[in-house]
């Protein structure tokens, strides 16, 4: 795994060691096993970025202070200029932009995300308690929602309960870029 992603594995480590928490209390506050979530600690394995989120609004931290490290300082706007959003490298796979990195206490988390064709790779499904926007800016994506499976054009958008589990896919060999907006 990147350094990326040890480096958010100890920031998460921490603030769960901050709030006197055991792995336990996390796992059961969000609904996984304490095996998976001592891998996401570990640092040795992609940690979904819904559960970032959740994690970052649940307890209430700044989704930029996990991914990151650092905090969010601006209150009023934060501009995030053409192709300059935050990289958040994660596997090589799927890439996300964000979007309000440096807006504290953003309400909703914006990204931009780039996911590469894969075509012999499982879809990777996940869900998260809250809900979805997702708007295609480039190519065409397959999106699977509770078992059914949408077909997304450029230009197309989709707003969805979360909570159900999504996955998706680059479609036609090409890579996807699609705005994605956490709430």
């Amino acid at each position: 795994m990147n350094e990326q992603i040890k480096q958010i594995a100890e920031r998460l480590k921490g603030l769960r060691e901050s709030l006197d928490l055991s792995t336990t209390d996390i796992a059961q506050k969000f609904d996984i096993s304490v095996d998976e979530y001592n891998k996401f600690e570990s640092g040795n394995v992609d940690i979904p970025m819904s559960f970032l989120c959740q994690v970052a609004q649940d307890l209430g931290v700044d989704l930029s202070s996990l991914i990151s490290g650092n905090e969010p300082h601006m209150t009023s706007y934060f501009l995030t200029r053409k192709g300059k959003g935050a990289s958040v490298e994660r596997v090589k796979e799927y890439k996300y932009q964000s979007l309000a990195m440096g807006f504290k206490n953003a309400k909703a988390e914006p990204f931009i995300v780039t996911v590469e064709p894969k075509p012999d790779v499982p879809l990777h499904l996940n869900s998260h308690p809250t809900q979805e926007f997702n708007m295609v800016l480039e190519g065409r994506l397959l999106l699977q929602i509770a078992g059914k499976d949408l077909i997304l054009e450029e230009g197309d958008s989709i707003y969805f309960d979360a909570t159900k589990p999504h996955g998706m896919r680059a479609l036609d060999d090409k890579r996807v870029k699609f705005l994605a907006v956490i709430l």
